[in-house]
């Protein structure tokens, strides 16, 4: 018989993990794709076209791009997973919350596709427009950047502080599926990220300047621990047994908590 409460190994280890040990572990899988796409997209493939103002003028790196936004598609199909993956644990905490996550994921990866399209417009107005207007095509150019940009604030740099942030963080505080010390950073680093994104809205703070890239610090690692501490560990199986009653290795309410 597997332990609900331990990791398997394996094909088989995964078939056998009961329904909720499954909903963790995939959970932190997402969550740890989530950086391993993000970082390289942001850092590693966009940089030629977010750095150099003439790009749609030049040779360009285009596949470089394209590399880039497969990894932020990646990350969108992430983010989404991991809020659908927790919704039939969350919402025996609060299925309204849960829900609400579930919407703040899909918004973030709403801005988040967005910005993935005004650079690969970019991309193809680099490929076939007509190089007669050089000042119109770096005009079109900049301003994609810009886009995606503003696409980022937004996202990443403000819903994330309110899904990922506050939401999830008061989900997990609340049911104690992960050590509330561990959720605290989630309490602690929504709000930062919240204001932070506000700041830059008004043009308080430079985007992407110091201030931001501190504010995201305690959400950086709230999402990075729990990544590994679900994936590593599942859920504590304290709390799944509050959460699920006399059943912890069912997904499927019982007539009774169903009626309740």
């Amino acid at each position: 018989m597997v332990d609900p409460g331990r990791p398997a190994s394996g094909k088989q280890g995964m078939l056998a993990m009961d329904p909720v040990r499954r909903y963790a572990f995939i959970t932190g899988v997402l969550f740890l794709i989530t950086f391993i796409a993000s970082i390289p997209a942001a850092f590693i493939f966009y940089e030629p076209v977010l750095k150099h103002s003439g790009y749609i003028l030049g040779d360009g790196a285009d596949t470089r791009i394209a590399t880039g936004a497969l990894c932020e598609l990646i990350v969108v199909i992430a983010n989404i997973g991991t809020a659908t993956a927790l919704f039939p644990v969350l919402r025996r905490q609060n299925e309204g919350l849960a829900l609400s996550y579930v919407t703040a994921r899909v918004i973030e990866s709403t801005f988040i596709i967005i910005g993935i399209l005004s650079l690969m417009t970019l991309v193809t107005l680099r490929q076939e427009a007509p190089s007669g207007n050089p000042d119109g095509l770096r005009l079109a150019g900049e301003s994609l950047v810009a886009l995606h940009d503003w696409t980022f604030v937004l996202g990443p740099g403000f819903i994330v502080g309110i899904g990922n942030g506050l939401i999830l963080g008061y989900l997990m505080y609340r049911s104690e599926l992960v050590p509330r010390r561990m959720a605290v950073l989630g309490l602690v680093g929504g709000p930062l990220i919240i204001i932070s994104g506000v700041a830059v809205l008004f043009g308080w703070i430079e985007a992407g300047g110091v201030g931001q890239a501190v504010a995201t610090i305690p959400e950086f690692f709230w999402e990075l621990f729990l990544g590994i501490y679900l994936t590593a560990r599942g859920f504590r199986r304290s709390a799944v047994s509050k959460l699920y009653g006399a059943s912890p290795h069912s997904d499927r309410d019982t007539p009774r908590q169903r009626m309740t």
